[in-house]
């Protein structure tokens, strides 16, 4: 609240005043922890180091948040006020569906802008929601819904009045959600001055897909066999062994993926194995070395299925077709699930950039698959960089999907899914 405060000349001062330092304060403090959880992760960052970073003792900062769980709560709280506040501008704004759709994707890409720019305050990625409290976490999921619905609302109206294709609104917003979200992961590549031709091209995609113009992109048939995450060699103790830690990894990829990292259970997980405590912790020695494993193993199954698909006949675009729904099968079948990236500020950072070097590495096979489709014609020419990071946003999303929408065939559902990066969103106009 702004004040205009004048100096009556006794020294006392306006409570306000006292409001409003305090308000600010707390601005000041969600804003630093926002920024350090995002960059080192909640685990690892403590309430001291937040205080210490703002010059505040600890005790001070207690006045405003109780405890870190409390902290990361109304980080993210804070987050989806924002969000739904630029969704109400945009609203006053604007009735037509194109221009709101447009201006939501580049409040994603201005709200990572605007802190280096110090022209506003950091603000934290929704990571770890599954961790928070109870009945924290039912408050965000109930905001996070309506920021979905009010996303869908566009879409929907959009292809009502013609603007948009006739698409699975449902599928639409959570393709499109999850790559604004991956944003957070993948925007410091890009220089400052080069953020705004970025945020065109995410624009440019994203309503015009990646279809040559004049032509309409029709779904391959294709079949999905079982993908392991290493060469069975037979029924040696060895092999046991391996299906023993697969089962481990899968069981612990599900836990972390539904509870975050502090509300998994290596109890619980080995409870639900039916195994014995000595028996797992045989295996796994700590939640964390769990977690590291459950991200190699799913960067194990996300690479196999991109060599797969590198390795077919197809042209550029056939090749990003099947990689995508070939993960999105495993992601929601039995085959899965793989680990969702929520979770990887968990890991401590020199395992963590491990992680993430060959994350980086596995995505770019997509950027390959789109760099061939330009030169044999399937693709259009588009940034890839910015078109393998929109569809690895996705494709992170992209778990669980019967959570969001009615699933009777997975396949026919990851086709919904990612229409919206081969088609766009606007109408295909024969040449």
């Amino acid at each position: 609240m702004a004040s205009n405060k004048q100096d009556s000349g006794t020294g006392a001062s306006s409570p306000f005043d006292r409001t409003a330092q305090h308000d600010a304060k707390r601005v000041a403090i969600l804003s630093q922890a926002a920024k350090l959880f995002n960059s080192k992760g909640s685990r690892a960052t403590t309430l001291k180091d937040i205080a210490e970073s703002l010059g505040l003792t600890k005790t001070s900062l207690y006045y405003y948040v109780k405890t870190k769980e409390d902290l990361i709560y109304q980080c993210y709280m804070a987050a989806l006020d924002h969000h739904h506040a630029v969704l109400d501008t945009i609203d006053e704004q604007t009735q037509d569906p194109v221009e709101q759709v447009s201006q939501f994707i580049r409040h994603y890409f201005d709200a990572w802008l605007a802190p280096i720019e110090g022209r506003d305050v950091h603000r934290a990625a929704l990571l770890e929601i599954a961790s928070l409290k109870q009945d924290h976490r039912e408050r965000i999921e109930a905001s996070y819904i309506e920021m979905f619905k009010r996303l869908r609302g566009y879409i929907r109206s959009g292809s009502t009045s013609g603007q948009f294709r006739e698409v699975d609104a449902i599928s639409a917003t959570r393709a499109l959600i999850g790559s604004m979200e991956w944003v957070f992961y993948w925007l410091h590549l890009v220089p400052e001055g080069q953020m705004h031709s970025v945020a065109d091209e995410a624009l440019n995609i994203i309503f015009n897909g990646l279809c040559p113009a004049g032509d309409t992109f029709e779904p391959a048939e294709l079949s999905f066999e079982r993908v392991e995450s290493a060469a069975a060699q037979g029924f040696n103790r060895a092999e046991r062994n391996r299906m023993k830690q697969e089962a481990f990894f899968k069981t612990g990829t599900r836990f972390f993926n539904r509870a975050g990292f502090d509300g998994a259970s290596l109890d619980d997980i080995a409870e639900h194995l039916n195994v014995s405590k000595g028996a797992f912790y045989y295996h796994i020695k700590n939640k964390e070395d769990l977690l590291y494993s459950c991200y190699s193993y799913s960067l194990d199954i996300t690479e196999a299925i991109y060599e797969e698909a590198g390795s077919s006949d197809s042209d550029g675009l056939r090749k990003t077709e099947r990689a995508c729904r070939g993960i999105f099968h495993v992601q929601n079948s039995d085959q899965g699930p793989l680990i969702r990236y929520n979770t990887i500020t968990s890991i401590p950072r020199q395992r963590r950039q491990a992680l993430l070097e060959r994350t980086d590495a596995s995505n770019r096979r997509f950027g390959d698959f789109l760099r061939q489709g330009i030169t044999d014609g399937s693709v259009r020419a588009v940034n890839t960089d910015t078109a393998q990071f929109l569809i690895a946003g996705a494709v992170n999303a992209a778990m669980d999907i019967s959570l969001w929408r009615r699933v009777d065939d997975i396949d026919a559902a990851a086709i919904d899914y990612f229409d919206l990066f081969f088609n766009g969103l606007t109408p295909r106009t024969p040449l």
